[in-house]
């Protein structure tokens, strides 16, 4: 492992989390760029590696594979410190946005400003997709298993195909190879002590919230549980957020859930982050103090699984690594995980409408991302721009 300074490591933290915006997806774009290309910190197999790795794990990927490199990097404080400047700022900005949606309303801003945040998104993830595809596609059986993941995912898009066929893709290429003594032993110690506070927070947050009737307690449990039963990241979570938050306690309405939502797009870093939104407005009539213990209560609360399932995981990974069919099994996984990344912009550019402006907004993205001329940061200011204009 290179020695790095810890200073111009978080530094580059912060900078992805400055030019990060469209999920999980289009983020790996931005940690190409900045932690492989620009920095060496890792090789692009190595990134990829650690993508597929928190794609099998539940909670947040992006946050999970920049925190896995923070790991890899300087251990267990330097992965902390990277989540808090990976998620700090655009955690900051959403309870601040919980407190203005009436202003937001007053001043009339209609959510169409943001109508080419997605069809710009699009343009980072098939940047991503592109850099990957050329990565992982070695062979018929890679290329097979990357096509054969892109047709299975868009037509089935639950929550649960994804690790599948992760795990589906690593077993056909172990099946696939030729080579012996595939199982070689490796000695592993495990980091129990992670996986086990993982499971107290779990269990001690479905308890208390049972036995205390308390507000704060039951918002902790929800996205505590939010933080470790949702694969996929941020455009996953929203879903069984809006079924909990709007439909079944009433805690927001529809139109207010959407603006937090429509608001995060707009932001650089990580989707999940619309939890502090959502937190401090589930808590808005608590009085401003409650209402800010709530935001953080639900930043902290979805972050926090996923933080200690990496903690546990990624020390036996590298490991894991070690023994040869785990090494084989890594080309079929990240081979599917080409595939996902690769159908996710063809998915999104449905989603975004297939009109001729927001294809050209796609491929000028796309332009800018390959001549490497425009930041992301500044993209993203220009599709702000365009879409106030229009």
């Amino acid at each position: 492992m290179k020695s790095v300074s810890w200073r111009s490591f978080l530094k580059d933290a912060f900078i992805c989390s400055l030019g990060s915006y469209g999920g999980p997806e289009a983020h790996i774009s931005v940690f190409i760029d900045q932690l492989v290309t620009k920095k060496k910190y890792l090789s692009e197999e190595e990134l990829i590696e650690l993508v597929a790795l928190c794609s099998i794990l539940p909670g947040p990927t992006s946050t999970q594979t920049l925190v896995a490199v923070g790991h890899k990097m300087g251990g267990p404080w330097l992965a902390l410190l990277t989540m808090l400047v990976w998620s700090l700022p655009v955690l900051i900005v959403m309870t601040i946005l919980s407190f203005v949606y009436q202003i937001f309303e007053s001043l009339n801003i209609n959510s169409g400003v943001l109508r080419y945040i997605g069809p710009m998104a699009v343009g980072f993830i098939i940047v991503a997709a592109l850099k990957i595809s050329r990565k992982v596609v070695t062979s018929w059986l890679t290329g097979s298993l990357m096509i054969s993941a892109a047709l299975i995912t868009y037509f089935i898009r639950a929550p649960w195909i994804f690790p599948l066929l992760l795990i589906i893709g690593g077993f056909v290429s172990v099946f696939a190879s030729t080579e012996k003594n595939l199982w070689n032993k490796v000695e592993i110690k495990p980091p129990w002590a992670y996986l086990i506070a993982f499971g107290i927070f779990a269990i001690g947050g479905i308890i208390l919230s049972q036995v205390f009737d308390n507000r704060l307690i039951s918002i902790f449990e929800s996205f505590y549980r939010y933080g470790y039963l949702v694969f996929g990241g941020g455009q996953v979570v929203v879903p069984v957020m809006y079924s909990e938050l709007v439909d079944i306690g009433a805690f927001m309405s529809q139109q207010e859930f959407l603006t937090g939502y429509g608001l995060v797009q707009g932001l650089p870093g990580p989707m999940f982050s619309f939890s502090a939104y959502a937190g401090g407005m589930s808590y808005r009539d608590g009085g401003m103090l409650n209402q800010i213990f709530a935001a953080i209560i639900g930043g902290v609360g979805i972050f926090l699984p996923g933080l200690l399932l990496i903690y546990f995981v990624y020390p036996v990974w590298e490991k894991l690594k070690q023994i040869k069919a785990i090494k084989i099994s890594l080309k079929g996984i990240n081979a599917v995980a080409g595939g996902l990344i690769a159908i996710a912009a063809v998915i999104l550019m449905q989603k975004s409408g297939l009109t001729f402006d927001n294809f050209a907004v796609t491929m000028i993205t796309v332009f800018f991302l390959g001549t490497k001329k425009v930041p992301a940061p500044l993209i993203v200011v220009l599709a702000l721009g365009l879409g106030f204009l229009i």
